[in-house]
């Protein structure tokens, strides 16, 4: 009895060592970044910044794979059908978190379970922003317009259920007045018709609008941060413009599938904060308009949660679909 015991805690201890031999090996093999969008949008630059670093880091090689379609979902689902094995991080922006699922049907995946949130990488605000020629010379401006024309007022966006349509949408929800939403297929014909004139005001995250603001062709009239941006400080926030309620950032965030193990989940959390706050990336980023965030996976699962019952409700309220 005494052997058979001692050769059980052998093999025991024999198991455990090798399970940690073999975490600690990790990575092994290259690691899929996967960026559930076409190259050369915002959450791409972000997986493509912070590769490098995560390598130089953790050793190994990390790749970003692209894998667009259905507003980043069909990545996502992608992402969800993967090993836990750390060999497959979902990098995405909060769409296919907290919005996606509201808008589309069948998409292959429960945001609120099917992964481990490891961090939320960066934030960044929207911003009011209306053609240099506008009338309108701040939010109280826009605001009476609405309150005099209700419905009249039209709203460009990228397409429906992007983030500067919900902003829109939660600004109206806010302030209990209406506009007009004219969605675009993408950013670019948007912005093109703005500057035209074409349309009256858009909520543009900051990254896309600071070039044209900085040339003099926009005028930003409110930002939708918590506090100025230090890229824009003589724009007003939001609430101290008056409005409460419409603090909003769009957001690009790591995560893997559910079941992650513990041990690799700490050891990637810690490199991607390293990474975001590395000095030759932090500044660079802050330029663009990008807010370095960088929580624990407990916050983000906090976050993830808090703002996913927040687009459902604008989703909800506004009768805001895919189409």
């Amino acid at each position: 009895m005494k052997l058979v015991l001692k050769t059980l805690a052998a093999l025991t201890l024999a198991t455990a060592a090798a399970g940690s031999a073999f975490a600690q090996a990790w990575p092994a093999k290259p690691v899929t970044l996967l960026v559930p969008f076409p190259p050369g949008g915002s959450t791409d630059m972000i997986a493509r910044t912070l590769a490098p670093k995560l390598q130089e880091k953790l050793g190994g090689n990390f790749i970003v794979q692209n894998t667009g379609g259905a507003g980043g979902t069909l990545g996502a689902a992608a992402a969800k059908r993967a090993a836990p094995d750390g060999y497959t991080i979902l990098v995405s922006s909060l769409g296919p978190f907290v919005i996606g699922p509201h808008l589309l049907k069948n998409i292959g995946y429960d945001p609120l379970k099917d992964f481990d949130y490891l961090s939320v990488a960066v934030q960044a605000p929207n911003v009011l922003t209306v053609p240099a020629s506008s009338p309108h010379k701040s939010l109280a401006d826009v605001l009476a317009y609405h309150k005099a024309n209700p419905g009249k007022m039209s709203f460009a966006s990228a397409g429906n259920g992007t983030s500067d349509h919900l902003t829109a949408e939660l600004f109206w929800q806010e302030s209990k007045t209406t506009g007009l939403h004219i969605p675009y297929k993408g950013g670019a014909p948007a912005m093109s018709d703005l500057l035209g004139g074409q349309v009256d005001a858009t909520f543009m995250n900051i990254n896309t609008g600071l070039a044209n603001i900085k040339a003099g062709k926009l005028r930003a009239l409110a930002i939708t941060s918590a506090k100025r941006s230090p890229l824009l400080p003589d724009v007003p926030t939001m609430e101290e413009s008056g409005l409460k309620g419409v603090t909003v950032y769009s957001w690009q965030a790591f995560a893997a599938p559910k079941g992650l193990p513990a041990d690799i989940r700490a050891k990637l959390h810690e490199a991607i904060v390293a990474g975001l706050n590395d000095p030759a990336v932090k500044p660079k980023l802050l330029e663009l308009g990008f807010e370095i965030v960088g929580n624990s996976p407990e916050q983000f699962t906090a976050f993830q949660a808090a703002e996913f019952a927040r687009w459902k409700k604008v989703i909800e309220v506004g009768k805001i679909t895919a189409d």
